[in-house]
């Protein structure tokens, strides 16, 4: 990644590393706002699409919600027989025109001849993929929630021959939105995969990691749900709304800290010492080891089935995300 963006990450990850560790205490269950309407009055569509190889289509879908165009990437077979949608989405970093699963995670490797579309939106770089509330002077207002839940999955569906069964996964900042995005749209997903994510976003810790994401680029969480904790900002988070997970496959993984080969390597596009970006790639992996925990023990507690993978070594990093696709890959696809 650039220097720049390098920088950025580095300082919300450094910020999230001492928000995220430990566990914040639950209020009381919060009023909750409606999902978006089935009926919207939006619609989008596939304005141009680029075949990169027999099993890779880059498309601009021209969105009326989003205001404008939107680049994602489908990795699907050949042929026309139905098949399922997996929509994945980014962490917090995310990129601009091509998601960071094609980029960095080996996503391409990994489906190709899968029979399956797998779904990569580009450009939700701390926008948690969700509908903003106010326009923010960075961010602006997008509306991702809309677009992911009502727009895109008919057209993927038409022209990528989906069956109407869809999963949604993602890492760090897009595995929170995984499960905030099915538990307001109950029904629309049959399957969830976090990795390294952070599902609860109330309480003074995990709020403030939602603040430093957003602010990553300069946003203002406050314009994406209104004040912390209020009632917009507990409407999205999924603790409160498990009943809506109820009957979704679940798969979550995380991490302790501990080093593995990749953070003795460092990280080859950044100019910070290998133990800087240990440090910063551990303390955030342990945020949201005990993030992840919380979440399963109120999962627990409201006995929704969950599949959880613990993991001693690893850190905050790609080389491990792309480790963990497999391993939740095995547990998402026989649900979809």
């Amino acid at each position: 990644m650039s220097s720049s963006r390098f920088v950025r990450l580095a300082s919300v990850l450094a910020v999230a590393a001492v928000s995220l560790v430990g566990v914040p205490a639950s209020a009381g269950l919060a009023a909750a706002a409606p999902a978006v309407p089935a009926d919207s009055g939006v619609a989008s569509t596939i304005s141009s699409e680029k075949q990169i190889t027999p099993y890779r289509v880059d498309l601009t879908v021209t969105s009326a919600s989003m205001g404008g165009d939107v680049k994602v990437t489908v990795l699907s077979p050949t042929g026309d027989a139905p098949r399922p949608s997996i929509y994945m989405l980014d962490g917090a970093g995310a990129g601009e025109d091509v998601s960071d699963w094609i980029t960095k995670g080996g996503a391409e490797e990994f489906f190709a001849g899968r029979n399956v579309n797998a779904v990569f939106p580009a450009g939700g770089a701390a926008s948690f993929y969700t509908n903003w509330l106010k326009e923010d002077p960075k961010i602006g207002r997008p509306q991702w929630e809309t677009f992911l839940t009502r727009e895109l999955p008919p057209l993927i569906d038409a022209r990528f021959h989906g069956n109407g069964s869809n999963g949604v996964a993602g890492l760090s900042m897009g595995g929170q939105s995984a499960f905030t995005l099915s538990s307001r749209n109950p029904g629309l997903y049959r399957a969830i995969g976090s990795l390294s994510g952070c599902p609860v976003i109330t309480g003074a810790k995990n709020e403030a990691f939602v603040k430093a994401t957003a602010a990553m680029y300069g946003g203002n969480a406050e314009k994406m749900w209104g004040p912390a904790g209020g009632e917009y900002w507990r409407s999205h988070d999924p603790q409160f709304r498990l009943d809506a997970l109820r009957g979704t496959t679940i798969y979550m993984e995380s991490a302790q800290g501990k080093p593995g080969e990749p953070d003795r390597r460092g990280d080859p596009e950044s100019d910070l010492p290998p133990q800087i970006v240990y440090g910063i790639a551990s303390g955030v992996e342990i945020g949201a080891d005990s993030c992840t925990r919380e979440f399963a023990v109120k999962l627990t507690k409201a006995k929704v089935p969950f599949t959880l993978d613990l993991r001693r070594v690893g850190t905050h990093r790609w080389d491990y995300w792309k480790l963990g696709l497999g391993r939740m890959w095995k547990v998402l696809e026989p649900a979809l």
